[in-house]
């Protein structure tokens, strides 16, 4: 085989991978070699274990998700998590079953340390706005951005299974951030409503 070759086939069995797992988080090193076009043996020329291969496939979506809002900025943090939470979404709509499992399966710990500058950058904007009042200061600030990053998770696993359209998705994921940092409804929905970067359409 040729080095073209292994290269080619090691990205066809990542792109298996997400697909299928997308399908079913528990799916097989048989279904995903069977979706490349590959035999099994042809998997373990590449990956040792099926562990091996979601873990480089976890680096390479997170280090991808992080890297997108690594630009996200507005002179308001609020908006600015906001902005995070929309970006967020964009990336990771085509994997939403792969995404919840990256983050909260037995492999959340080396997901995390590929987020480690995501979760920074919420952070940094929930301090800045606690700071100014524009969030909630009664919960410290680590543990404002834990549950601002659980509510993210909860609408994505909830736009999962009841395979809600993107856009109804994409609003709910700001909606329920920007209520854990303490918007009411009718704040969350009027900062929406008057950002056009928040729009749906602004891919």
């Amino acid at each position: 085989m040729t080095r073209r070759d292994a290269i080619e086939n090691r990205e066809a069995l990542l792109g298996a991978a997400r697909v299928e797992l997308n399908l079913d988080a528990d799916a097989s090193l048989e279904t995903i070699a069977a979706r490349a076009g590959l035999s099994r043996r042809a998997v373990y020329g590449h990956f040792a274990t099926r562990d091996e291969l979601l873990r480089e496939l976890i680096t390479l979506g997170a280090t991808r998700v992080a890297g997108s809002v690594a630009g996200v900025d507005h002179d308001d943090p609020v908006v600015r998590l906001a902005l995070i939470a929309s970006r967020l979404w964009h990336e990771i709509e085509d994997i939403r079953v792969m995404a919840v499992f990256a983050v909260r399966g037995p492999l959340k710990g080396h997901t995390a340390e590929a987020l480690a500058p995501l979760r920074q950058k919420v952070a940094a904007a929930i301090a800045e706005g606690a700071a100014t009042e524009s969030v909630r200061g009664d919960i410290p600030v680590a543990r404002l951005a834990r549950l601002v990053e659980d509510a993210a998770l909860s609408a994505l696993a909830e736009a999962s299974s009841d395979a809600m359209p993107g856009s109804s998705a994409h609003r709910l994921v700001m909606l329920l951030v920007l209520a854990t940092v303490g918007l009411s409804a009718a704040q969350a929905a009027t900062l929406i409503d008057t950002h056009t970067e928040l729009d749906w359409t602004d891919r």
